[in-house]
């Protein structure tokens, strides 16, 4: 699978860095540890964090079986496998550009997504993280699909569709954490 690495351990890789030492991108590298929901697949990905937002697209709310799926996107990740080997399945996505989606095999637990042909960002799905209380979403895109019931927070960005540009994104996320 591209870009992803096989390791033996956690111990093989450097430490990682808590939620709450979480710093603008561009900053510094940032590790992230996750897994799955039975631990079959275990992985730790190295990127300096550009957003965190949710969408609320119909693909996203079937993906992840609730009402919006999340997204914190890593710049340049580079990702390791501790145990196991997701799966791949190809999606296409409304724009005509297609996605891999990397999930364990045995749960179905989806772990990350990346747009094919773009190597900038990866996705990963923060549910999947070993420490996930201190990630709050800046924005929330295709909100004009949103369950009705669902708010949205005063304060953070919100659009329809797809935002024209995640520039917005990007610096929100980097204003919460200067």
């Amino acid at each position: 699978m591209g870009g992803i690495r096989q390791v033996d351990s956690m111990d093989a890789l450097p430490s990682p860095l808590r939620p709450s030492t979480l710093h603008p991108p561009d900053a510094m590298t940032e590790t992230f540890d996750g897994r799955c929901q039975c631990g079959e697949v275990q992985y730790r990905v190295t990127g300096a964090s550009a957003t965190l937002f949710t969408c609320h697209c119909t693909e996203c709310q079937r993906q992840s079986s609730s009402a919006f799926g999340m997204a914190l996107w890593v710049r340049q990740a580079q990702v390791a496998l501790v145990a196991g080997e997701p799966k791949e399945w190809i999606r296409t996505m409304p724009s005509g550009r297609r996605m891999a989606c990397r999930f364990c095999g045995t749960c179905g637990t989806r772990l990350f997504h990346q747009t094919l042909g773009q190597s900038e960002f990866m996705s990963i799905k923060p549910g999947t993280l070993d420490h996930t209380l201190s990630l709050n979403p800046v924005g929330h895109i295709w909100t004009g699909s949103k369950q009705a019931w669902f708010e949205l927070p005063e304060g953070s960005l919100h659009y329809s569709g797809n935002p024209p540009s995640f520039e917005d994104l990007i610096a929100a996320w980097r204003a919460a954490h200067d």
